[in-house]
């Protein structure tokens, strides 16, 4: 009895660090490609835990309060009978110019200020030269803001605890340092503000699904050289909330990535789920500290000891996924 009560004294002072040191689950990416999940591939990895399916928030919701709760809901379908679990992010935010992914009442309507503002990619230090990168989401907005809320709110009544988690898209957007491009109402405190808000709102919708934010750079600083704690704060109020965290990209040792989101994921190490996506353009990146090709053992070495990762999502650029990541999860014990 006094070895049990010692076991359970432990479990509750480390339980944490326990359940940390579980096996990293693998998902694979596809993307906005959702009928990939029919891919034989693809169910017949028993290594690969799940798919993680990109929603635009434009398709989910048509038209004002009409949800389309029926292109999740086909999905997961085919994945539980499948044996396989989903992960959802829902998409605010696109990186190319003809894509809005917000609903049309949004863009229409007075009260939402626009519903998406452009984002900028800068060409010179000054921000005077510049080019049009995408779109995104008025998040800072009161009114766009309350929407995506209770979408949040409408798909945790429909999904919570039978999905694996929901992730939100990542922070960075591109407004530039110098006011001359940023939106109405836009400020980095009022930024930073709106995704603690969507933080909450998603935990609260699904609290028996895993939630991860996707928090890898804030606009309105540079880390270590400009630093005002927001993106630190994010990764803060997530541990305080029980929220998950992690970010697209896993590029080994780069060093954008280990002065911003890299060192805050591995402290959350046993303290809140972390999820980090193998995107377009990540198996072609070149360790710094080998100047040679990562490879696809590298990624999830640096993925499963460095950032200590929950979840890691893969995705299906080409060659790679068919001819290097199939065959290295294959191998997986």
């Amino acid at each position: 009895m006094k070895k049990n009560l010692i076991f359970i004294s432990l479990f509750i002072v480390f339980g944490n660090k326990i359940s940390s040191q579980q096996a990293v689950k693998n998902y694979i990416f596809f993307n906005l490609e959702r009928g990939r999940i029919h891919d034989s591939v693809f169910l017949n990895t028993k290594q690969i835990e799940g798919a993680q399916l990109k929603y635009t928030w434009k398709e989910l919701e048509p038209e004002k309060d009409n949800y389309r709760l029926d292109l999740i809901e086909n999905d997961l379908d085919f994945l539980i009978k499948n044996k396989k679990g989903l992960f959802i992010q829902i998409q605010d935010v696109s990186f190319d110019t003809t894509r809005i992914p917000v609903p049309g009442y949004l863009l229409k309507d007075p009260l939402y200020h626009g519903g998406a503002d452009c984002q900028y990619s800068f060409l010179n230090e000054e921000e005077t030269k510049y080019i049009k990168e995408g779109w995104v989401a008025r998040r800072w907005d009161k009114e766009v803001a309350g929407r995506f809320h209770k979408l949040l709110t409408v798909l945790g009544k429909q999904f919570d605890g039978k999905i694996t988690g929901i992730n939100l898209p990542e922070t960075a957007v591109g407004f530039g340092d110098k006011e001359k491009l940023h939106p109405s109402g836009f400020t980095f405190e009022t930024y930073r503000d709106a995704i603690k808000e969507n933080m909450f709102v998603a935990k609260k919708s699904f609290p028996n699904s895993i939630v991860i934010q996707y928090a890898n750079f804030m606009p309105g600083e540079w880390l270590p050289w400009t630093d005002h704690s927001y993106l630190k704060d994010l990764y803060n109020y997530a541990k305080e909330i029980k929220c998950g965290m992690g970010g697209p990209d896993i590029l080994v040792y780069k060093k954008g990535q280990m002065n911003h989101s890299y060192g805050l994921i591995h402290d959350c190490d046993g303290v809140v789920p972390t999820g980090v996506a193998v995107q377009d353009g990540n198996y072609s990146h070149v360790n710094p500290k080998t100047n040679k090709v990562v490879t696809v053992p590298e990624i999830y070495d640096f993925g499963k000891n460095y950032l200590k990762l929950n979840y890691i999502f893969w995705c299906t650029e080409e060659p790679y996924f068919s001819k290097k990541v199939i065959p290295f999860l294959r191998g997986l014990n």
